[in-house]
């Protein structure tokens, strides 16, 4: 009787192992086409591919209730900043449920760059991302070149690092 509950047990860990290790089918990963935004930002103003032509972009999915965002949103906002006029747009996709906080939360964190509420989620359903915050850097031909799960403090250097090659071309 214990040999078979073992069994079962461990195989049960191994399918949940497996299940966690192996990328959620559907996530969109480096080299796939850029996905239509196709949401309004915070300002009124529509975000699409077209609005986006030529341009390095970085779309970033982050929520208020991220601690890792509340690191990675003031970075995003020094590139927005440093390199903004030279052909890098960065486009903050909320995945709150609920609108309320998230000016407030910007404007405490003074984000400038174009934020949409992805309340729907019909975005995130396009670029499954990985975890909060997950951002995808975007060559000028719209291919995603560079897919980042997750933010901790060094992964700064490699954004810019990876923003500077793209901008070069």
């Amino acid at each position: 009787m214990f040999g078979s509950l073992r069994t079962r047990l461990v195989s049960c860990c191994v399918l949940v192992a497996g299940w966690l290790l192996v990328p959620h089918a559907g996530a969109l990963d480096a080299g796939a086409k850029m996905p239509e935004i196709g949401l309004t930002d915070l300002a009124g103003k529509p975000v699409s591919l077209a609005s986006l032509a030529g341009k390095v972009v970085i779309v970033d999915f982050w929520a208020t209730w991220c601690a890792p965002c509340r690191e990675e949103l003031p970075q995003l906002e020094k590139f927005h900043q440093k390199y903004g006029s030279k052909g890098l747009v960065i486009v903050g996709v909320s995945v709150d449920k609920e609108p309320e906080g998230i000016k407030g939360f910007l404007d405490k964190l003074k984000v400038t760059f174009p934020v949409v509420h992805d309340a729907g989620h019909q975005l995130s359903g396009k670029y499954s991302p990985p975890r909060m915050p997950s951002s995808y850097i975007v060559d000028r031909k719209g291919i995603v070149r560079y897919v980042h799960g997750g933010y901790r403090a060094g992964d700064a250097a490699e954004f810019e690092k990876q923003i500077q090659e793209l901008l070069a071309h």
